[in-house]
């Protein structure tokens, strides 16, 4: 006859071993090392930019240093605005992170009249990546070889002048060459830099306002003519530009990637990331690819780029204001 005892004997062993599986005094399994699963690189612009070959680049890179694939996911619209909020709104586990201009997510802060996201507070600086100079660029056929030929030519066509942006850093700079140039010249926003291609080829419009990447790209296979960059020195990148300051247009803009992550993100995690960052940027494969896009080597740590950051936000509204651009609804 099976006694109450018998009965509960193999109970009370199926407890213990379970017991023993449980972490000791309650405490919460361990979670998972970071990277357990792919790692998502937002980028701002559309597939083929100049901010897509940045991006892709330091994907391809990180996908070793973190052992999982790195996918690029491209969330164009808005002027940036589109992938900006996405990563705003993502969950702060490191496994979003946005690759793309600071300057640019400085400037969007106040060519719209009610932004979206509050950049500074609601995403944080992994690392700083580069320093790079808007250009201004004509095409190869152009009569123009120097900024001061455009400027006068410009200046003899009023408003029959025309110029192409695409993103926020472009438009101020543009702007602010209309303001010292005395030009009257018309803006043309676009999409894409490569739908700018055609006209400022065909002469469609006078000139544009490029980001280095695409601007360089299209320098070497003899579609377009670099006049001069948008800082207030040359860069070591790109010493063959000469300045607009230099020539007498003062301005001194100076465009910066960085790698970004909602903030909240664990500190250890944008560690690792801020670590494979330096480490690609350090090699000799990052030193040539920075170079390529004129674009100078710049880290900095994430509290410092923090405030170099806030500083940027008060900067930019200056600029948009010198520029006169009008913020839009």
């Amino acid at each position: 006859m099976t006694t109450l005892k018998g009965l509960l004997r193999p109970l009370s062993a199926t407890i213990f071993a379970t017991l023993l599986l449980l972490p000791p005094n309650g405490a919460k399994a361990q979670a998972p090392a970071y990277p357990s699963d792919n790692v998502h690189f937002i980028c701002g612009f559309a597939a083929g930019s100049g901010a897509d070959i940045i991006v892709r680049f330091f994907a391809n890179k990180m996908q070793a240093i973190l052992g999982k694939t790195v996918i690029v996911e491209n969330k164009p619209g808005a002027i940036g605005n589109i992938a900006t909020e996405y990563v705003a709104r993502a969950k702060p586990d490191g496994y979003t992170v946005y690759v793309t201009s600071g300057d640019a997510l400085a400037t969007n802060m106040h060519i719209f009249k009610t932004p979206t996201v509050d950049v500074i507070k609601q995403l944080q600086i992994v690392t700083t990546i580069n320093r790079m100079p808007m250009m201004i660029a004509v095409s190869i056929s152009s009569p123009y070889k120097t900024v001061d030929e455009l400027t006068k030519a410009m200046k003899e066509k009023g408003d029959k002048a025309s110029y192409a942006t695409t993103n926020p850093p472009a438009r101020v700079v543009g702007a602010m060459y209309k303001t010292t140039g005395g030009l009257s010249s018309v803006e043309i926003q676009y999409k894409t830099t490569a739908d700018t291609l055609n006209d400022v080829t065909s002469g469609a419009v006078d000139y544009a306002i490029y980001d280095p990447v695409f601007a360089t790209i299209q320098a070497r296979q003899g579609k377009i003519r670099i006049l001069a960059v948008a800082t207030g020195e040359r860069l070591k990148s790109a010493p063959e530009y000469p300045t607009m300051t230099e020539l007498g247009y003062k301005m001194n803009l100076v465009s910066w990637w960085g790698a970004m992550v909602p903030t909240g993100t664990p500190q250890p995690i944008v560690e690792k990331l801020r670590d494979g960052f330096a480490q690609i940027i350090a090699s000799e494969d990052g030193k040539k690819f920075l170079g390529s896009i004129a674009s100078d080597p710049w880290i900095i740590g994430s509290e410092e780029a923090q405030q170099y950051w806030r500083k940027e936000v008060d900067d930019w509204r200056e600029y948009v204001r010198l520029a006169k651009i009008e913020p839009q609804g």
